[in-house]
């Protein structure tokens, strides 16, 4: 007598879908991805705190300078001159030298640690993620700059004061030079994350930003050619002087007008950031 044994019953599975394609982040998650990682950082507080404390103390410095001026007939006169707003944003290359190290930081630490291998394997499109970066350093360097020139405007009012150079907060000169601060240290946040993408190195970055930023007008100053002086008013620091200035008195090395100005600003922020993207997408991490 034969037994008949039944085949055991055969269980399909599903293939599981890679994790990449099971979760598709948005850009919304990306960002606050993005604010975890800069605002957990030591460094980023380090550089915030050092952005406002240079800006104030050197408003402060200027404005107590002013009683020295005062005493001595040969500057006595070039203090009516004076607009009280260029001595409150008077800290503004301490500013940008501070906010291009933590642009640099928030890109170059991920290459540093690694983790952006685990950034790029969450968001392979890889684009959204350098978006991502610039919204949230532009963000936070717009809010330290505000807090940096509110801060040196109430420090420095007891010094302004005695001359008559409190700044007025109707006059469009004031406004002026407070937002051309914030336009231009956020020019210099993306600037220096732009090149931190492409050279992916803290050290190198830095160098170069602060070369470019604050080093070379310097440097470039004491050659009288020309041509020479005109690449410098192209440069950074010297092109911001338009934009910190109410027009009272020509700033010095300053050749470029107004609207120049913002697009030269404007093109040292999406320049890099441009070439940084197409980088980004292109080479592995």
């Amino acid at each position: 007598m034969s037994t008949l044994t039944a085949d055991p019953p055969t269980t399909t599975r599903a293939a599981t879908p890679p994790i990449a394609a099971q979760v598709q982040p948005t850009f919304a998650g990306i960002m606050r991805g993005e604010w975890i990682k800069l605002l957990s950082l030591r460094s980023t507080w380090w550089a915030l705190a050092s952005t406002t404390t240079l800006m104030t103390v050197a408003s402060v410095a200027y404005a107590m300078s002013l009683n020295a001026m005062a005493e001595d007939p040969a500057t006595a006169r070039g203090i009516e001159q004076m607009h009280g707003v260029e001595i409150v944003a008077s800290g503004f290359p301490f500013g940008m030298l501070t906010i291009a190290v933590l642009g640099a930081l928030s890109i170059t630490g991920e290459y540093a640690t690694g983790m952006i291998r685990s950034t790029i394997a969450a968001v392979p499109t890889r684009t959204p993620v350098l978006a991502a970066k610039a919204l949230t350093l532009g963000v936070l360097a717009a809010a330290v700059a505000l807090v940096s020139l509110t801060l040196s405007y109430m420090v420095t009012m007891a010094q302004l004061s005695p001359y008559d150079l409190v700044p007025a907060l109707d006059d469009p000169g004031t406004w002026r030079v407070l937002g051309g601060s914030v336009y231009c240290l956020i020019s210099a946040a993306l600037f220096s994350l732009g090149v931190g993408t492409l050279l992916r190195s803290t050290a190198a970055t830095i160098t170069v930003a602060l070369t470019v930023l604050l080093l070379l007008p310097g440097i470039l100053s004491f050659i009288t050619l020309d041509w020479v002086q005109t690449i410098v008013s192209y440069l950074p620091l010297p092109a911001s002087s338009t934009l910190l200035s109410t027009g009272a008195a020509d700033p010095q090395g300053a050749y470029l007008s107004t609207q120049e100005s913002l697009v030269v600003m404007a093109a040292y922020a999406l320049v890099p950031t441009v070439a940084a993207a197409v980088t980004l997408h292109r080479r592995d991490a």
